[in-house]
């Protein structure tokens, strides 16, 4: 390979020269040996140099795909490629894709390309949108090992879950970590649809803080408590029910009200705000292409309390739908 001969405290200076210039073969790596440095140019190469051009054996460079798409390209039309939605879920050491209709006949070539590109262990293909009052998606393993139970690491913390069995969202990472951030010494905490307990472990590890945790689903909690196990935490209560019916136990107001289940939480709102203490702050979750209609609903839900809301903050957590957004709006209620 034709390359620069350059005493090695020259190496890097003379490194940065030729890729500035363009000179340098990025597809070769530079070798050094005794007081000397190799580094590859182009072939075509032509230029002034101070050092020694020398033809040396040097190691390509390993290339890798830069997305799915490139592994696909002799697979699929370009069309096709166009059509399949590269985003994906990495979920631990599995992944969930979602295919369209018209790909389905090639899931098999694009779970292998998802497979070698993310180099995870799994990959599973949606096969619905959530559903029930539990929360789940339907789930078809296209590539891999069939093994939907993981432990997924997020802000130091492992959350494990069964795919097929909970509902797992690994793009609310910087949400989880943004409430977390905000919460304060000793508060009174209550997940009211807490999943796999992502909130409170993330909350719970990081802050002293005491959390009621509370899903319908009894195989989320029988993670969640797993999760508190994981992570060796002792400051969550995991309780399996409905909220309307666990409410009815819980003698305490809350300083802080998590409610993500951005489909169905406006209809826990009226009972959010009889748990809420004075001054403490409901997280709450909707799908919305605004803010005005998840702030009118707390308003209204405040009013029937004698209450009142402060906004604090708004934002969108991420894209659902084309023009929809799962939407976060913090509240203080005010007695």
């Amino acid at each position: 390979m034709k390359s620069v001969k350059v005493p090695l405290k020259e190496l890097n200076n003379t490194r940065k020269k030729l890729m500035e210039k363009q000179l340098m073969n990025m597809d070769y790596k530079i070798k050094t040996e005794d007081e000397y440095g190799f580094i590859p140019i182009n072939t075509d190469a032509d230029f002034k140099c101070n050092y020694e051009i020398v033809d040396v054996e040097l190691e390509a460079m390993k290339r890798y795909p830069k997305n799915i798409s490139e592994l696909l390209k002799d697979d699929l039309t370009s069309k096709e490629i166009e059509d399949l939605k590269t985003s994906f879920d990495i979920i631990g050491d599995i992944v969930i894709v979602e295919i369209p209709e018209n790909l389905e006949e090639k899931k098999s070539k694009i779970g292998k390309a998802t497979l070698e590109f993310t180099k995870r262990k799994s990959v599973y293909m949606k096969k619905s949108a959530i559903h029930g009052t539990i929360r789940i998606r339907d789930l078809e393993l296209i590539a891999g090992k069939n093994n939907p139970v993981t432990i997924h690491k997020e802000h130091g913390t492992r959350l494990k879950l069964n795919v097929e069995e909970v509902y797992f969202s690994p793009r609310l990472a910087t949400e989880r970590k943004r409430v977390s951030d905000s919460v304060e010494e000793n508060e009174n905490i209550l997940d009211m649809f807490c999943g796999i307990g992502p909130f409170p472990v993330v909350i719970a590890k990081n802050n002293n803080v005491n959390i009621t945790a509370v899903d319908i689903n009894k195989n989320a909690i029988k993670y969640l408590n797993e999760n508190i196990r994981l992570n060796k935490l002792h400051n969550i209560e995991a309780i399996c029910g409905d909220i309307n019916e666990v409410s009815k136990n819980l003698n305490k107001k809350y300083d802080r009200i998590i409610m993500n289940l951005p489909g169905l939480a406006y209809e826990f709102l009226d009972l959010a705000m009889t748990l809420t203490a004075n001054n403490g702050i409901i997280n709450y979750y909707e799908f919305s292409d605004s803010y005005g209609q998840g702030i009118e609903r707390l308003q209204k839900a405040a009013k029937k309390e004698n209450k009142k809301v402060e906004i604090l903050n708004t934002r969108k957590v991420k894209s659902s739908s084309p023009g929809m957004w799962h939407v976060a709006i913090d509240a203080k209620v005010i007695s």
